[in-house]
């Protein structure tokens, strides 16, 4: 007699979990930005397991290994999203060489967890800021394949005319980079000024101050008004509200 046939028998080990430098652990974890990190390991005070490490590449697994920092033991926290109205004048950083007031500055009594940037206003700018401690709803939302359009009002010295938002649509090249915007319209005009309202698909560095710039017009205010469809709305300067879990999810899409 032949030998009954069998179903085969099938692996259930699962797939090894992927290890990161124990820097980007603690930065996903939401304990501090990863810059912050790696000073800490490096001065000693965070330890795996009960032994001090001092290497911020060094490969850790938060689910398995036990991660201390200055003594206590570090637990994931929960994810926060906040939309922050940034005043001019604010550096969007942790800190800043110069001593110059930092975007946490406005967030020092509010009792959330240490949140990242989702994206960067210059320091001249104001406006609609997010932050979170979701490293990975930050990177959909700020890699190039999955950037949501950014709306912003802008005070030029000047008077555009049509001519003038025609040429910010086609664009100009500046420092070897393409630099256009997806719209552009006048919403009102006196006297030397104009407000406009561009809007960017894209995110390089001071785009629309160097844009304008090439095209002759100075910028005087730049304030974000929109990222998506998530709308600085009557947030006050300064001020900053949790997001629901509904523009939580429309803006990770």
């Amino acid at each position: 007699m032949g030998r009954p046939v069998t179903a085969s028998r099938r692996s259930t080990t699962e797939p090894p979990r992927p290890r990161h430098g124990l820097a980007r652990v603690l930065s996903k974890l939401g304990v501090c930005s990863r810059s912050q990190a790696e000073a800490m390991v490096a001065a000693g005070r965070v330890a795996v397991n009960g032994r001090v490490e001092r290497n911020p590449e060094r490969p850790t697994d938060a689910e398995k290994e036990r991660i201390a920092v200055d003594g206590a033991d570090i637990r994931a926290t929960d994810k926060v999203y906040i939309a922050i109205n940034k005043p001019r004048g604010i550096v969007v950083s942790a800190s800043d060489e110069r001593g110059r007031d930092t975007v946490y500055a406005l967030l020092e009594n509010a009792g959330l967890p240490w949140l990242g940037p989702v994206g960067r206003l210059d320091k001249a700018s104001e406006g609609l800021l997010l932050l979170s401690n979701d490293t990975v709803w930050a990177a959909h939302i700020t890699q190039p394949s999955g950037q949501l359009d950014k709306t912003y009002h802008v005070q030029v010295n000047g008077l555009p005319d049509e001519a003038a938002l025609a040429a910010m649509l086609k664009g100009v090249v500046d420092s070897g980079e393409k630099l256009a915007a997806r719209s552009a319209r006048l919403l009102r005009s006196g006297g030397r000024n104009a407000w406009l309202e561009i809007v960017l698909d894209e995110g390089r560095n001071r785009q629309i101050r160097r844009l304008l710039a090439a095209l002759g017009f100075d910028v005087l205010r730049l304030v974000r008004v929109a990222i998506g469809p998530l709308a600085l709305g009557d947030l006050a300067k300064g001020a900053y509200r949790v997001l629901s879990e509904d523009e939580v999810r429309t803006l990770g899409r």
